[in-house]
């Protein structure tokens, strides 16, 4: 069965669409008028395993953040969709992913009890343009909006860059995991309770 969905959301603020294929190969099509944060999506879909198209047109002439945070909800819910209740996954997920002079490591469970840890800590307060702290606001929209509780952590680095981009791709590989089919579930949601 095809673990595909796709989600529009449209505010006075941005007008969303989201598809995505959890069994693709991590093509990306990502158009949001914010170029670090294509970057930082693609990089997401091409680690994660992930096909993802999104399109954002957001309020970029008052600031970045209705861009980056509503993309985040609209990505969270369309990956649960396409999970249908969480069935048959492995769940859990883990990663440290280096980057030159920085570490991240980030753990994920997809219970549908949505949690952010965040211990990420940014040099500089942007790059380039863009907000640093807006990346939290990101993290804490997609793991909401997934219901997954995610736990994101910087354990060393000093280059915001690598900081950025370390982040984004231990959530991608933490997920990659968890969405992982598992046969040993027989289909149903690996929890004790029988659904999630």
């Amino acid at each position: 069965m095809a673990r595909t969905a796709e989600v529009v959301r449209n505010t006075k603020e941005t007008q969303i669409s989201v598809s995505v294929d959890l069994d693709g190969s991590g093509v990306s099509d990502v158009q949001t008028g914010v170029g670090f944060f294509d970057h930082m999506l693609d990089s997401f879909a091409r680690h994660g395993g992930i096909d993802l198209k999104v399109r954002t047109q957001g309020d970029l002439h008052i600031d970045f953040h209705h861009t980056v945070e509503d993309t985040g909800i609209v990505i969270g819910q369309a990956i649960a969709k396409a999970l249908d209740g969480f069935k048959g996954v492995r769940r859990f997920g883990h990663a440290y992913i280096p980057m030159d002079e920085t570490l991240t490591r980030c753990a994920i469970d997809l219970s549908n009890r949505p949690y952010l840890i965040w211990k990420v800590a940014f040099k500089t307060p942007k790059i380039g343009e863009f907000d640093t702290e807006l990346f939290k606001e990101f993290h804490h929209a997609f793991a909401m909006n997934l219901g997954a509780c995610v736990h994101l952590e910087t354990l060393y680095g000093d280059n915001s860059h690598h900081i950025a981009e370390s982040g984004f791709k231990a959530l991608a590989r933490a997920l990659r995991a968890a969405v992982e089919l598992d046969p040993k579930t027989h289909g149903h949601a690996p929890s004790t309770k029988g659904v999630l």
